[in-house]
């Protein structure tokens, strides 16, 4: 007896179902990769340290995910800046942390020391515009001994006199 073949369409069905379950498993893998890539950028710090200046300003930024972004202008020597008619560098740095935000906010214009940790590699600006992330702050005008010996006036346009000597 011969035998007589009937193709099947269930093998051509299957095809194309594999075809979608890998691509499937190839969206799902890709967004767990960078869900592990952004947690590890958030929770390891590349780099921390200390950055000092005046605070010129800060805000509260961002179309869809708002976040909090500042910028100090550094200074040098001793805590004082570059000199007449240089300009400061300016340092840009963000805050996730809601009470450092609040800190920032009434220190805009004073001194002020931040404690920062580096973060790169952050996969989208919903987190931060920059890298650095302030975590800290201390503003050395509340925080200096209010004595006229204690340090000059540094601020752009005044001048440097030296403290009065104490009368015998």
């Amino acid at each position: 007896m011969t035998r007589i073949e009937v193709p099947s369409s269930f093998s051509r069905r299957r095809a194309p179902r594999r075809v979608l379950r890998a691509f499937v498993l190839l969206i799902v893998l890709g967004l767990v990769g960078v869900g592990l890539w952004t947690y590890l950028s958030l929770s390891w710090a590349y780099s921390d340290g200390e950055r000092a200046g005046i605070l010129q300003k800060f805000a509260r930024k961002g179309w869809l995910c708002k976040t909090y972004e500042g910028e100090i202008a550094l200074y040098y020597g001793g805590g004082q800046y570059l000199g007449p008619g240089s300009s400061p560098q300016m340092w840009d740095f963000s805050v996730r942390d809601p009470r450092v935000a609040a800190e920032l906010d009434k220190a805009v214009g004073h001194r002020v020391q931040l404690h920062y940790t580096e973060h790169p590699g952050l996969p989208s600006a919903c987190f931060a515009e920059t890298r650095f992330f302030v975590d800290r702050v201390t503003d050395e005008q509340t925080a200096l001994p209010a004595s006229p010996t204690a340090l000059p006036d540094v601020r752009p346009g005044s001048t440097l006199a030296p403290p009065p000597s104490p009368s015998p």
